[in-house]
């Protein structure tokens, strides 16, 4: 009698507690920008990549990839540095605040996650990362793609446990997987390094990073994604730090690096077709970031920006993670500027891309 008592009692505590969780995301929720039918929904977005949707995951590692410091952040939430690779929002948080899921998307090793916010997501994206497993150990050690995915396996477990079996894989199976990687692959693991152009040619290269990327896609499609966006490679070699390493005295885009980007993007679009053959199931969408990016970065007068070739922090052309901290000077205005850093856009700009990109993209998944 006493052990029956004590299974209900159990019970009603399991049910009270994923109720009040289910209360506090209702709440939290933010209005949406972007409008999905009636009977369609996406109740949590999973991001995994590099510095661009990092909101945090490199706090706490021994790399010099981090920016939990000012003057990073200081246009977030009272100029709180927190590990997001700007001056305020990254497009990780973006997203979710353009779907009205959450007004951010926190990182996942953040120590102060809270059970509530599993249920809508959370991100693994972690600054230096790759699709080539030796990019997370060069200079800039980074979670690895493998290693992001064993957080997920972590998290699919507390999920569970919060909210239910079913739950959870109504969740995970309905959820918005994002994927952003390559950059650094190309311009630090291929040309900075000098390792991979001893071994491969670059189209060779383009091959073994599209042969990782879908081996990355199958394994977060065994674990439940279904929704899977993947944005293609940037411009990177319009980046002020290209700009000044590779651009001559005039410090222009360095042509070679943004022909291959280019070049990957075709092929990586390619194996994303294949894959959605394969996968038939599957809901994955090629986005195309390095077009609208690299339009605003050459016309950047016609988006209202005064300078596109040089960061907000100190001089703007090298400053980037512990280069650009409290004792550079930064920009009077930032909202005058595409980059906050040598390498990472302002706030601005992703806002200018997100709510677009999401809007051209986003019937694939439904």
């Amino acid at each position: 009698m006493f052990r029956t008592y004590s299974s209900f009692s159990t019970s009603i505590c399991t049910i009270l507690v994923r109720l009040t969780i289910l209360l506090i995301f209702v709440l939290c929720k933010t209005k949406a920008v972007t409008k999905l039918p009636p009977n369609v929904s996406i109740p949590a977005v999973f991001v995994f990549g590099d510095s661009i949707m990092d909101t945090g995951n490199n706090n706490d590692m021994v790399t010099p990839s981090q920016c939990n410091y000012p003057p990073y952040g200081k246009d977030f939430q009272g100029g709180i540095p927190t590990g997001r690779f700007s001056n305020g929002k990254v497009p990780s948080d973006l997203i979710v605040e353009e779907l009205g899921i959450k007004e951010y998307l926190p990182a996942y090793l953040d120590p102060n996650l809270q059970p509530s916010e599993l249920p809508t997501g959370v991100n693994f994206a972690s600054g230096g990362a790759g699709y080539d497993a030796l990019t997370s150990k060069l200079g800039q050690v980074a979670i690895s793609m493998s290693g992001q995915l064993d957080l997920f396996k972590d998290y699919t477990v507390k999920l569970k446990g919060v909210v239910g079996e079913d739950r959870a894989n109504f969740i995970i199976g309905n959820g918005l997987f994002l994927v952003v990687l390559g950059s650094n692959d190309i311009s630090n693991t291929y040309y900075l390094s000098r390792l991979r152009q001893v071994q491969y040619d670059f189209p060779t290269y383009s091959d073994l990073l599209v042969n990782s990327a879908y081996n990355f896609y199958q394994e977060m499609y065994e674990l439940g994604a279904r929704r899977i966006g993947v944005f293609n490679a940037p411009p990177m070699g319009c980046v002020p730090f290209q700009r000044t390493m590779a651009g001559g005295i005039e410090r222009k885009c360095v042509q070679e690096y943004n022909d291959a980007a280019v070049f990957f993007n075709n092929k990586l679009s390619i194996g994303i077709a294949s894959f959605k053959q394969n996968f038939p199931s599957s809901r994955i969408a090629y986005m195309d970031v390095y077009n609208p990016l690299l339009d605003i970065i050459v016309n950047n007068q016609k988006y209202g920006y005064k300078v596109g070739d040089r960061g907000c922090c100190g001089t703007g052309k090298i400053e980037v993670t512990y280069l650009c901290n409290h004792l550079d000077s930064i920009c009077p205005n930032d909202l005058d500027y595409v980059f906050w850093d040598s390498f990472h856009p302002t706030e601005s700009v992703y806002r200018k891309l997100v709510t677009p990109i999401l809007h051209k993209y986003m019937d694939t998944f439904i």
